[in-house]
């Protein structure tokens, strides 16, 4: 007689597509199922502040979206995305000095959607991917997801090495250049005036695409604003990305690329077959809220917390921390870069820092090549000034400890 019990089925071994020997989980998410207990005052994330979120006014658009177009917002509607948030974005990158028609602007579900559309379009296997090293890892991990080859040129203070990039071209055709302009991630580095014009012109005369990722652009809080790398090209070699996911909330999935009408056909193919449209009441929700909300005002306020948050992480730095240490001192955005003394390795010190409780994370997998495991980064707009005092005496005792 058979047993009643539950015999578990033997599992089938599926034959994954081959790109998946090349991705690598994320280390940032996994260190966040650590660093997001409680007790442990987490660095670690690329996290808004979330009092800072305009909780009150996004429920209210919401409302009045459900109120007044409840229907239109349930529907499907267009891959290129809500007309009316598009017209915004564009007014929006004019005072900024960039001219776009809502032709040369579709909606995404945050920048990170915009890498990989771009990626789809533009890379076949083997194809040469240019980035400064160290890089943002979600970035890396999508082009070894198409199974592209990742070429790096150094970075210092001012952003990518673009000097490097003739040497690099002279032994490969780069098809693609990514680059975090403006407070980089992870090093919160600007790129330079100077090297903006020359990476255009480089771009421009080997037929390059630049992939522009401006996520932390609105939250420059020190010196003076840039042009963007997409207002000094009038070719069409700049594909823009920017998002509301670090001014407005992240969970609202909101982005856009802008570039050529050529470029925007291409990114709509691809967009229709992978998700069909942006979502719609989202999209609604937040064209309704730009009509009244002060946005401006609103980043006025978010620079000047972030800009205090980040001065109060640079005096802690400099009193707390041992000889041998250096930082990065960034003009905005939301993270800065630490070079730990000579002999620590910032994966070797992640689990002495957890048992101090407090988290951050280390440099090595922001690295395509070369990686330097003396490198951590941190991120200073997601804890009260406080809190960033005693998490960074809680770093330097694990620091002075070694």
């Amino acid at each position: 007689m058979m047993s009643s019990a539950m015999v578990a089925p033997t599992p089938v071994s599926l034959r994954l597509a081959q790109r998946m020997s090349r991705m690598k989980t994320s280390a940032v998410r996994e260190i966040l199922k650590v660093a997001e207990r409680p007790e442990i005052l987490s660095f670690a994330g690329g996290l808004p502040a979330p009092e800072l979120f305009p909780v009150e006014a996004i429920a209210q658009a919401h409302a009045e979206v459900f109120a007044n177009e409840g229907p239109a917002a349930m529907q499907y509607s267009t891959t290129e995305g809500y007309g009316p948030l598009r017209e915004w974005i564009c007014a929006h990158l004019a005072q900024r000095g960039q001219r776009a028609t809502i032709e040369q602007v579709i909606t995404t579900a945050g920048s990170q959607q915009g890498i990989d559309l771009v990626a789809k379009v533009m890379l076949d296997p083997g194809d040469v991917v240019v980035v400064e090293n160290p890089s943002y890892l979600a970035a890396l991990q999508n082009f070894d997801g198409y199974q592209a080859r990742i070429e790096c040129v150094g970075s210092d203070d001012e952003g990518m090495k673009v000097d490097e990039l003739e040497e690099l071209a002279s032994r490969c055709r780069p098809k693609l250049i990514y680059l975090v302009p403006n407070f980089h991630n992870p090093k919160g580095t600007t790129l330079s005036l100077a090297r903006r014009h020359a990476l255009v012109r480089f771009a421009q005369r080997h037929g390059v695409l630049i992939l522009e990722d401006n996520p932390y652009g609105e939250l420059r809080f020190r010196g003076e604003a840039l042009p963007s790398l997409a207002s000094l090209d009038d070719t069409g070699v700049v594909v823009q990305l920017g998002t509301f996911s670090k001014t407005l909330a992240p969970g609202l999935r909101i982005g856009w690329a802008v570039g050529s009408r050529e470029m925007m056909r291409s990114l709509t193919i691809v967009k229709q077959s992978t998700d069909l449209h942006t979502a719609t009441l989202a999209q609604r929700a937040t064209a309704r809220l730009l009509k009244t909300f002060d946005y401006d005002a609103h980043l006025l306020r978010l620079r000047a917390v972030y800009g205090q948050r980040c001065q109060t992480m640079l005096t802690a730095l400099e009193t707390s921390m041992p000889e041998g240490t250096k930082w990065t001192h960034p003009d905005g955005g939301m993270f800065l870069w630490v070079e730990l003394p000579k002999g620590m390795r910032g994966e070797e010190l992640l689990p002495r820092a957890i048992e101090q409780r407090v988290a951050f994370v280390p440099g090595s997998p922001f690295f395509a090549a070369n990686p330097r495991a003396e490198c951590i980064r941190l991120n200073y707009s997601n804890r009260p000034p406080e809190l960033i005092e005693e998490g960074m005496r809680r770093l330097a005792s694990v620091l002075s400890a070694q």
